[in-house]
């Protein structure tokens, strides 16, 4: 008895979303469908970068690009840029999706702010 392996449909889309987390010591970048099913990722310690030069807005800049050339595999041209966190590679990144031959539609920031903050700790005694 042979055993048939399933055959893997492409995917094929004009659109997506990219969603960047860009955090004090890495950048994750993300790409997905309209709907939100992940198709690629990177991140700078994937592309070569270890220790603290991936924290660097080049880093964030590389990892753009290659998923830009993993979302024109896919048919993209137009994708919507959903930020989060407040890392050094936030702007570079977009950039880096734009230098991939990607058309940014849309920026959104999403990082939390916080209101209020924390409950203080107790006075200390004396």
């Amino acid at each position: 008895m042979a055993v048939t392996s399933k055959k893997r449909i492409r995917k094929t889309c004009e659109a997506g979303k990219v969603f960047i987390r860009a955090l004090y010591n890495n950048t994750i970048v993300t790409l997905t469908d309209p709907d939100g099913n992940v198709l690629a990722w990177s991140s700078p310690g994937a592309n070569g970068f270890k220790g603290a030069r991936q924290s660097t807005p080049y880093a964030g800049q590389i990892s753009a690009e290659a998923v830009a050339e993993k979302a024109q595999a896919f048919g993209m041209q137009s994708v919507d840029v959903v930020i989060k966190g407040v890392g050094p590679g936030r702007d570079q990144t977009v950039r880096g999706l734009m230098n991939g031959g990607l058309d940014v539609t849309s920026i959104t920031d999403r990082t939390r702010v916080p209101h209020g903050g924390c409950r203080p700790g107790r006075q200390r005694r004396t």
